[in-house]
């Protein structure tokens, strides 16, 4: 089977630059033999820097991609020459990727918006020459700043698309149909369970040239939390979604009960994606006749909007879109997603069985650092009785 292009979760090890050495210098020429210090500064090594960039929307491009460096600084030389800075890193990835430390599992940082940059490593400061440090009492210092180490730490990146509206549903639930027909995505289609092996995003189009995205992810089943079928792997995805649309065929046994364990399992996965909006939609209704749709109808929840539609003959499909628009764009739903919490970046993650994962690699992500205080006392510095560059 061919491997898949969608990749949404990654592990790399990054490291920043370490600040270059100043320079320990005292200048002696023929006409000047006691010019004084002139020991320049060392240059700053290079962060380690994620950016976000709409123009992707995987993580493949990081996939073989296990380590990655910043630059050293270079160091300070004679007659104050300032060593080179250290080159950053950039890191570009998909808007929705969050950071965590793979060590820890402590939550890092989170990248959502396209062009935003975030500092994951800094790089260490540069050290001062001997120049810097010359007094009316003390007119040729003979030492200068080593430069700040370098930091390191595995990661991982984790990426949760950002859409509207989040579609969940059973396999073969018409799930893919439904955003093929609403918009230009093409996913999979056939006959059979677990289709859709990965997840696909798209725009649909509504009035006035307005639009919103939606996000298709692979069928779950009853006991997916425990690891059945696909599991709970591609929920992270619609985490982020504003609204989530239900989708359960009009020929199953009982709509009703199939809907409420599509919500356990999501209550299981993560109890905050309750107080999200919800719109129930019964598909493949083009089988039914209009008195069995208002039969089942009296069996459905009430406490939600629920529309019969068919994406093979386009019934109800228009309905579908004026309730998913006007459940966007309702007050209550814009406060919830002013005051609720990311439950991907603020909840506690369980990230044993991945630190569990490192440790037995023997890959260790701690180091030890200089201390800002210690590296302002010049008690503390290397000493250089020499002429020459240190």
């Amino acid at each position: 089977m061919a491997e898949s292009n969608f990749v949404d979760y990654v592990k790399i090890y990054c490291r920043s630059g370490k600040g270059g050495r100043g320079s320990m210098h005292l200048r002696h020429i023929k006409y000047q033999p006691n010019g004084g210090p002139d020991g320049g500064d060392g240059g700053h090594g290079g962060s380690v820097i994620l950016r976000g960039n709409h123009n992707y929307w995987t993580l493949l491009h990081l996939k073989y991609q296990r380590h990655v460096y910043a630059e050293h600084g270079g160091n300070g030389a004679r007659d104050k020459r300032h060593g080179t800075d250290g080159k950053d890193q950039y890191i570009d990835v998909p808007c929705g990727t969050v950071v965590y430390n793979a060590e820890t599992g402590k939550y890092l940082c989170d990248v959502t918006y396209d062009g935003q940059e975030v500092v994951l490593l800094k790089g260490g400061r540069g050290g001062l020459g001997n120049f810097q440090f010359r007094t009316a009492t003390n007119q040729a210092p003979r030492y200068a700043q080593p430069g700040e180490p370098m930091e390191e730490m595995t990661v991982i990146l984790e990426l949760k698309l950002l859409a509207d509206v989040g579609l969940v549903g059973f396999p073969n639930a018409g799930k893919s149909t439904l955003l093929s027909t609403l918009s230009s995505a093409r996913p999979r289609i056939a006959n059979y369970p677990f289709t859709t092996l990965e997840p696909s995003l798209g725009i649909v189009a509504y009035h006035d040239r307005q639009s919103f995205v939606m996000a298709d992810i692979p069928g779950i089943i009853e006991g997916a939390s425990e690891g059945k079928g696909l599991g709970l792997r591609f929920l992270r995805h619609i985490e982020r979604n504003s609204l989530l649309l239900f989708m359960v065929p009009g020929d199953t046994d009982d709509i009703k009960r199939e809907y409420e364990i599509l919500l356990n399992e999501l209550e299981k996965f993560n109890p905050e994606m309750l107080d999200k909006h919800r719109v129930l939609a019964v598909t493949k209704c083009d089988l039914l006749d209009d008195e069995l749709v208002e039969m089942l109808r009296e069996t459905l929840p009430t406490d939600l909007p629920v529309v019969f539609i068919s994406s093979v003959t386009g019934k109800g499909l228009s309905l579908l879109k004026d309730i998913l628009w006007k459940e966007l764009n309702s007050e209550s739903n814009k406060l919830w997603e002013i005051t609720a919490e990311d439950t991907l970046v603020h909840r506690d993650k369980d990230m044993g069985s991945f630190v569990a994962e490192l440790r037995d690699e023997g890959e260790d992500g701690t180091i030890e650092f200089i201390d800002e205080d210690e590296i302002e006392d010049l008690d503390d510095f290397e000493y250089e009785e020499d002429g020459a560059d240190a």
